[in-house]
């Protein structure tokens, strides 16, 4: 039976003394509307300075998989996908492929929150095989959880290529919310670890369970 362990900690701290061991990460950093107190500048730093320490942590038979929602603010588009590749530049790791997330049908107009989502996956020394490349463009992220959670079936997606091209057998989410990312790792047969500051986070993440 797969094991689940959440810890209620700032993941910025708890990453910083991380060593991840047999792991590979899948997470979404939080947006500026979860830390609203930083101001624009200061949320850039935090979102840069975890992408950095989510990479430093992953081992090299691992990978770091990002799933970010671009935003608008005062009519200006932030590309967070940009913000996760530029934060990992000097990392030594690269980009083994992008994809965009349809959260909502092709051709909906957005205000404010991009109806797409970037999908990206880094590693140092993991490569992906060609042969068993699998689509550019998913055509919905599937169930929702909670407003802000990846979706279902990009966690599915996320969670079987861990699976099929490393040999890391433990999911880890530093910012696991209400535990998606945990539930469907648990559901395929991997080990998970969920980290939130939130004590009602940790709870619902403890507690989800899904069927895939």
């Amino acid at each position: 039976m797969a094991n689940r362990t959440v810890i209620q900690a700032d993941a910025l701290d708890w990453l910083s003394t991380a060593a991840l061991t047999g792991c590979s990460v899948i997470t979404s950093l939080p947006d500026i509307s979860e830390v609203p107190t930083l101001g624009l500048e200061g949320w850039r730093s935090f979102f840069s300075r975890a992408a950095a320490l989510v990479m430093a942590a992953v081992p090299d038979d691992g990978v770091a998989i990002f799933f970010q929602s671009d935003i608008k603010l005062d009519g200006v588009w932030i590309d967070k996908g940009y913000l996760v590749a530029r934060a990992l530049e000097d990392s030594g790791a690269v980009l083994l492929w992008h994809k965009v997330v349809c959260r909502r049908p092709a051709g909906s107009i957005a205000f404010g929150r991009a109806s797409y989502s970037h999908m990206l996956c880094f590693s140092r020394a993991v490569r992906a095989d060609a042969a068993r490349s699998t689509a550019d463009v998913l055509p919905q992220a599937g169930k929702m959880t909670w407003s802000k959670a990846m979706g279902v079936d990009a966690c599915v997606l996320a969670t079987r290529f861990i699976e099929r091209e490393t040999t890391t057998r433990t999911v880890v989410d530093p910012f696991c919310g209400y535990g998606t990312t945990l539930a469907v790792a648990n559901a395929l047969g991997l080990d998970a670890v969920g980290v939130d500051i939130s004590a009602r986070k940790c709870r619902r993440a403890r507690a989800l369970t899904l069927a895939i």
